[in-house]
């Protein structure tokens, strides 16, 4: 099984999701942000950065996240990340439609697109991806894209190309809505989400 350690920011919502909850058996290790850069990485296999991260304390950080990924690691980043650091990602801000389920034919724009991955497989479906969105990333090529829009954007893609590691990168931010007590899909999403982190194939 492999060990997750989460750049902890101790907000509300990041404490219910990976303190509090059924998903706290996941969690082996929650490193206060202000203490990542002094913390000794080595023994854990993912290290997550939770979406709205304080983005002063993510910067101070980044080169830390690269070298653990650097080191054949796995890092996810979760929500969208308005700043330039993720490796070769081209964020594109899109404006949110929080009601796009009450228009008539509702349609997410979500597609899955077909690459095999464990992820979708066997964890998760589409429907648990779905609440709403907040931009697209444009990765470079050869990265996996598992979720997109309908005009290409990748909502959910996982980089091996860009450093020695790996990267599970989403637009998606199921951990603030979960903590926040709301956006049903999150559950699902989560729960079938940290156990593939876990013991899947990545």
């Amino acid at each position: 099984m492999r060990k997750i350690a989460v750049m902890y920011s101790g907000s509300s919502q990041h404490s219910r999701t990976y303190k509090t909850s059924e998903f706290a058996q996941y969690i082996d290790l929650l490193i206060p942000a202000r203490q990542l850069q002094e913390t000794n990485l080595e023994a854990f296999d993912v290290l997550i950065i939770p979406s709205q991260t304080h983005t002063g304390l993510l910067e101070r950080n980044i080169k830390k996240i690269y070298d653990f990924a650097n080191l054949g690691k796995i890092v996810v980043t979760f929500g969208p990340q308005h700043r330039e650091w993720l490796p070769k990602h081209q964020w594109e801000f899109r404006p949110t439609n929080f009601w796009w389920w009450l228009e008539p034919n509702a349609d997410s724009g979500l597609r899955l697109t077909g690459v095999a991955n464990d992820l979708f497989e066997n964890h998760i479906t589409l429907e648990d991806a779905t609440w709403h969105q907040h931009g697209v990333y444009w990765p470079s090529e050869n990265c996996e894209v598992l979720v997109s829009t309908n005009d290409g954007g990748a909502v959910l893609y996982i980089d091996r190309v860009n450093t020695n590691g790996i990267w599970v990168n989403t637009t998606l931010d199921p951990d603030f809505h979960f903590g926040s007590y709301f956006m049903p899909a999150t559950e699902c999403f989560l729960r079938g989400f940290f156990p593939w982190l876990k013991t899947g194939e990545i």
